[in-house]
């Protein structure tokens, strides 16, 4: 484990998919196993496990909407290109962008990277195996073994970086296929006159270019703005709350973080430190209680500023996510 906070670049290391893997190679087995997730051969278009090296191959998309039963042709798609896993959902105000960047990029990179999409809400069983506790999570999978690499909307530098690390790790591990699109030279001649995608806000992207350049306080101020000029741009007070937190943890270590929030348990700084920390490694639970315990035992600009940062958290998790919401009554009942 590294000892600095996770940064966005950064892999955070494998989580448990053994039972999600294993369908590839037999029939189910057990209590919660559903029956269709048994192996009936390849999805149109996968690939066979073990077909790495054996030229290119035709896929129906670069980017595939996947389910608990159908993920075993992920991971066998994933021994010829790595497979990124985008976990999101239709309510997730940071996945709207955070999902068009994976897209583009998948595009781009031209079937040396697939990107498989996980619709949190009807596929509890990938949601549990890569440990979403927030969304959006990506991950990836390389030669059938998962990797968890960030949780939250990231500017595309950033994604593109991590790209690039999967990229690495899967060349290191034999994985360096390519992929093509059925019928891709027909769509690619129908593509080319189809217009150009909006172009973002100018405020949006002013604080998009300066989040590339690692510039956070302009971000911030950019983010501020907007919302200054409309109070209901969701996107960008989703935005400001996630910059607000980069900012926050840039130049600090885990280490020094929870040193200091285990010697102060009561000093509602330090509590903010790991609560941010906790947040950024997607442990939003661990986040909120931390805070809300607090909240009670405190008065005036303390509580205050614990009841801005959880409000901040809400609206980077997302308004309907059953944690936010239980979170925001409790704190409505502390508070009042």
């Amino acid at each position: 484990m590294t000892n600095v906070p996770p940064t966005p670049s950064s892999l955070r290391g494998a989580v448990d998919l053994s039972s999600l893997v294993d369908r590839a190679q037999r029939p189910p087995q057990g209590p919660g196993v559903p029956a269709a997730a048994a192996p009936s051969g390849p999805a149109a278009g996968a690939p066979a496990a073990g077909a790495a090296g054996d030229g290119v191959l035709s896929v129906p998309s670069l980017v595939m909407d996947v389910t608990d039963q159908s993920f075993q042709d992920i991971v066998q798609l994933s021994t010829v290109v790595p497979v990124i896993v985008d976990i999101w959902a239709e309510w997730c105000g940071p996945c709207k962008q955070l999902s068009p960047v994976l897209e583009r990029l998948t595009e781009e990179y031209a079937g040396r990277i697939v990107l498989a999409k996980v619709d949190a809400d009807t596929n509890p069983q990938l949601v549990q195996a890569f440990q979403a506790q927030s969304i959006p999570t990506v991950a990836a999978v390389i030669g059938g073994r998962p990797l968890g690499l960030f949780v939250g909307a990231l500017p595309e530098a950033e994604v593109r970086d991590v790209f690039e690390q999967v990229l690495q790790a899967a060349e290191q591990n034999g994985i360096a296929g390519r992929v093509q699109v059925d019928g891709a030279i027909e769509a690619d001649d129908a593509e080319q006159g189809e217009p150009e995608p909006e172009p973002l806000p100018p405020h949006h992207q002013a604080a998009y270019d300066a989040i590339e350049a690692g510039d956070y306080a302009t971000a911030i101020s950019e983010y501020r703005t907007a919302i200054l000029q409309d109070p209901h741009d969701q996107m960008a007070v989703a935005g400001l709350a996630q910059v607000s937190l980069l900012d926050r943890l840039a130049g600090k270590t885990a280490d020094e973080i929870r040193a200091a929030a285990g010697a102060g348990p009561s000093a509602v700084a330090a509590q903010l430190a790991v609560a941010d920390l906790d947040i950024s490694g997607g442990h939003v639970e661990d986040a909120f209680g931390r805070l809300l315990d607090l909240v009670p035992t405190v008065f005036g600009e303390d509580r205050e500023a614990l009841r801005v940062r959880l409000v901040e958290y809400f609206e980077l998790i997302g308004a309907e996510d059953p944690r936010v919401v239980a979170a925001r009554r409790r704190l409505a009942n502390a508070l009042y």
